[in-house]
């Protein structure tokens, strides 16, 4: 069973200062199915830790992978250390507290 097998939609509670200031601990985000690309916020586990969410910055493929960062990198344990992550969703909205748009960050 996978994260999305009763639903295409998951709310999520984001923990820690690796996101900020994009988010931050605390913050409810709506994660969903969808297709990665640069710049994203996605939900991700690590095959060195596979029971572990986390909320991070996309940033390139790695064959079926995904390099991904915390916006925030002294406070984030990411691909840097645990190498690439399975993306399971792409969040898009933050519910609580601040409701709204989470903006990609594209490169220039």
């Amino acid at each position: 069973m996978t994260l999305f097998d009763r639903t295409p939609v998951r709310r999520v509670t984001v923990r820690g200062a690796s996101m900020a200031p994009a988010l931050s601990g605390g913050d409810v985000v709506l994660a969903t199915r969808g297709k990665p690309k640069p710049g994203d916020v996605v939900l991700v586990t690590w095959p060195s830790r596979p029971g572990q969410l986390s909320v991070k910055r996309a940033i390139r493929p790695a064959g079926y992978l995904w390099h991904v960062e915390g916006d925030f990198t002294e406070a984030s344990t990411d691909s840097r250390y645990l190498g690439p992550a399975h993306v399971h969703a792409v969040i898009r909205w933050r519910l609580w507290p601040r409701p709204g748009r989470i903006q990609p960050r594209r490169s220039a």
